[in-house]
């Protein structure tokens, strides 16, 4: 499936963040390779003709691809350890933990869905399959937490899904992909757009800041007017992004074309079989996050952990977990276009598409959300986008420049955790 990242990957495509990118379509492309013999084989070719005729899929043999696609699905059973966990008050933790790994397996379908249906699409019509369910986990478990009035942890967990997609992912793709090998070699072109887009996200993020410094206190006047502010620049912001996918698909399409494969990509799956665990998967997880959600205040208490660790360390691994496992494996196929397509891509997506929109779905269920993030957190995310930008500029990777960015986030890490 093809995510409109700002690399093009054929195979890929916090609480709440952690989407080019998205979430779900990076984690049905960990498991393409799993898929496609199905896809590719199994047709009966016409004598004389090398014409191959691919057999239609029927709901029994969706419903076994399904099942075997993966080995994430053993996780599946945690679904209804959650649930059981919640109902009879277990715990925070357990219940934290249990949904949290409950949600992981069920980002994989969600993908692996969205992917399909994609398939039986023209490209554009693909390619916004892919931009609206990409970051379709995210998406959902923000609004949840949005709906609680968590504005702050949806804030930290977003933040966190960039930070994670862009320097730990990064980082593990340029060390795992480089370990064997002197350096890799990458289009700088198409990664140089996706982080001149962070930058434009960084700069929505400064301003609001800096407008909230040049006042002695933030009164109500201050809000109201932030407020307006992080709601006409939400809007631009999601202006930009449908601009760019319309460049991405159109205008300069052959940027982002990948290699070209010599398997042919068929359905493997029904479209009913597909909408209908398009659906059933969309709906699972939104339960499950709700039961996540509703336990990060017990977690903070009864662990010791701070909100903001929770929400900019943890969280974002429940929905990138399947797209870190992705981009480590195409880097170390030294398909590094791929990778950062998935890293890289994902992030831009987060700050360039998520972030207003949950700004826009905020200002619709009358919640203060804003893209006012605390300085700390502003200042971090700039520093992040600026080590990317340079060890990206000039098209090759290395392992050491793996290790810079691991670092990189292994010190944020350790701020945050001692963050108040």
């Amino acid at each position: 499936m093809s995510k409109p990242t700002a690399l093009q990957s054929n195979d890929s495509s916090a609480p709440l963040a952690s989407a080019s990118g998205d979430i779900a379509s990076a984690a049905a492309a960990v498991t393409a390779s799993q898929t496609s013999l199905a896809r590719s084989g199994g047709g009966d070719v016409e004598a004389g003709q090398g014409v191959v005729h691919h057999p239609e899929p029927t709901f029994m043999s969706s419903l076994m691809v399904t099942i075997k696609k993966s080995w994430l699905n053993v996780l599946l059973i945690f679904i209804i350890l959650g649930v059981i966990s919640d109902l009879l008050e277990w715990g925070p933790i357990p219940t934290f933990i249990l949904n949290f790994l409950a949600i992981v397996p069920l980002a994989s379908l969600l993908g692996f869905a969205t992917e399909e249906i994609a398939l039986r699409t023209n490209e554009t019509i693909g390619g916004l399959l892919n931009a609206t369910f990409g970051n379709a986990v995210e998406i959902i478990m923000a609004i949840i937490a949005l709906s609680k009035g968590l504005v702050t942890v949806v804030q930290s967990t977003l933040l966190g899904s960039i930070l994670s997609n862009l320097l730990l992912v990064t980082g593990f793709c340029f060390l795992c992909g480089g370990y064997n090998r002197f350096e890799q070699t990458f289009n700088r072109t198409a990664a140089n757009t996706s982080t001149s887009l962070l930058g434009i996200s960084v700069m929505s993020l400064l301003v609001p800041a800096a407008f909230v410094a040049s006042f002695p206190s933030l009164n109500e006047e201050v809000e109201t007017k932030l407020l307006v502010l992080s709601h006409g620049t939400a809007i631009i912001l999601l202006i930009v992004y449908m601009l760019f996918i319309f460049f991405q698909l159109k205008t300069h399409a052959g940027l982002y074309t990948g290699e070209p494969s010599d398997e042919e990509e068929v359905p493997v799956l029904t479209l009913w079989f597909s909408i209908g665990l398009l659906l059933v998967s969309t709906i699972l997880v939104a339960m499950c996050s709700e039961f996540l959600v509703g336990s990060i205040e017990g977690l903070t208490k009864e662990a010791g952990l701070s909100e903001t660790f929770v929400a900019l360390i943890l969280l974002p691994i429940v929905g990138n977990a399947a797209e870190h496992v992705t981009a480590v494996t195409v880097a170390m196929r030294n398909k590094m276009e791929l990778a950062l397509g998935v890293a890289i891509g994902s992030s831009m997506q987060i700050a360039l598409f998520v972030t207003p929109l949950l700004v826009v779905v905020g200002w619709i269920i009358n919640q203060p959300m804003t893209l006012y993030f605390e300085l700390f957190d502003t200042a971090v995310l700039f520093i992040a986008v600026l080590v990317v930008n340079y060890l990206i500029a000039d098209g090759r990777s290395n392992w050491l420049e793996g290790v810079m960015l691991l670092a990189t986030y292994l010190i944020l890490a350790i701020a945050f955790f001692i963050h108040p």
